[in-house]
């Protein structure tokens, strides 16, 4: 009788433990990641806040953390190892790949097929009209070759562009109030908020000026010991991540409202038009005119890079397959 009282409590016992254990570590044979954004939640970033929500991260045996980027930035922290994966930008990416001590990090996905940034302004038709104009530069030697590029093509004189520093945090704003003339933006975001706001604006895109700037931004990167080590687990997070923008695709109004409710910094509270107007315009452009998300092509990233070797903007020419992988793509 004892053994058998003894029997019953012990399953008792088991029972109870199991209806008190915790769910989470239920899971705890999902591999964990995480991924450091470039910049605060944007529909840049829709196809990650989807594969959550979704649970396609999850699906393939992953639990996925994204985090905001440290001072250092994502490549920083992701070359590190504290971040498996991250974002970046290719023209971002070339001083590091022209290094003599590389960061341990390459480019494993392309978000956007083309460059949708370009500079917005009252009345700068072609980049020849940016003379006589205020200029909000960030000052970068790369930003400002590109902007005399264009501009000598167009038969314009970059000396003759007066640069201000750019402290711009809405550009449509600054434009209207006269705070300054012209400035570099990033279409999906703030062009679409100067169409909102009803804007009278001009804009020229830079890789529809000159298909050498027709470079990759924004781009996942990783870091190079866990693709070496754990290609598998690298490939599963890749091909949950193009199926979170592939539904963000036909699902532009769903995937806007994940966005929201996934930021957790609360910068797009407020903003749910904006991202709605954006969402539906950079749907176009995850995949455009590739065979499907996230394919780089190497003619066009090493057309980039030579020229800014011969520009002289980089510490040493990067030689032509440096800085990127197709191989961890579905």
């Amino acid at each position: 009788m004892k053994k058998i009282i003894a029997i019953t409590l012990s399953l008792l016992l088991l029972f109870f433990l199991a209806a008190c254990s915790d769910p989470a570590e239920e899971e705890s044979d999902l591999k964990k990641i995480t991924l450091c954004l470039d910049w605060t939640p944007n529909t840049n970033h829709t196809g990650l806040y989807v594969a959550l929500e979704k649970g396609y991260y999850a699906d393939m045996g992953l639990d996925v953390t994204v985090v905001q980027p440290p001072e250092g930035g994502a490549e920083m922290m992701t070359s590190a190892g504290q971040a498996q994966f991250g974002i970046s930008a290719q023209d971002s990416l070339a001083a590091n790949f022209a290094s003599a001590e590389p960061l341990n990090i390459t480019t494993v996905a392309t978000i956007l097929q083309h460059n949708t940034s370009g500079i917005i302004s009252r009345d700068c038709k072609t980049p020849k009209d940016l003379e006589g104009k205020r200029y909000s530069t960030w000052d970068s030697p790369t930003e400002k070759a590109i902007i005399k590029h264009v501009m000598e093509k167009d038969g314009g004189d970059f000396s003759e562009v007066e640069l201000i520093p750019n402290v711009i945090t809405n550009e449509a704003e600054a434009l209207r109030n006269g705070d300054t003339d012209a400035v570099w933006i990033y279409y999906a975001w703030s062009g679409i908020n100067a169409e909102l706001t009803d804007l009278d604006f001009e804009y020229f895109d830079f890789g529809e000026l000159d298909s050498v700037f027709d470079f990759y931004t924004p781009v996942i990167i990783a870091n190079k010991d866990f693709l070496e080590n754990d290609p598998d687990t690298a490939r599963a997070f890749l091909a949950a991540t193009a199926k979170g923008y592939e539904y963000a695709i036909a699902n532009p109004e769903e995937a806007a409202s994940i966005l929201v409710a996934g930021d957790t910094t609360g910068s797009l509270v407020g903003s749910e038009e904006l991202v709605l107007a954006s969402q539906k315009w950079i749907n176009e452009q995850y995949i455009a005119d590739a065979d499907s998300w996230g394919v780089i092509d190497a003619e066009r990233w090493d057309s980039f890079y030579k020229w800014l070797s011969d520009e002289g903007l980089v510490e040493k020419a990067i030689p032509a397959g440096t800085g990127f992988t197709n191989d961890y793509l579905s």
